[in-house]
């Protein structure tokens, strides 16, 4: 029997500070992540989590 693991990562629905464009993205990408719409770099990897740098309207379970 095999264990099944949750992990702790995460959706999250932003919005572009720009445009106003509502996207979903990782929680924990591995890049940069564009608006797109606009291309405005609405989040960047941080190591572990990603540093989010628009309006979080939701995390996603």
């Amino acid at each position: 029997m095999t264990e099944i693991k949750e992990t702790n990562s995460k959706f999250i629905k932003v919005r572009c500070p720009k445009c106003k464009n509502e996207q979903i993205v990782f929680g924990k990408s591995a890049s940069k992540i564009k608006c797109l719409v606009c291309e405005k770099v609405i989040a960047e990897p941080s190591g572990g989590k990603t540093k989010i740098k628009s309006r979080i309207l939701e995390v996603l379970e």
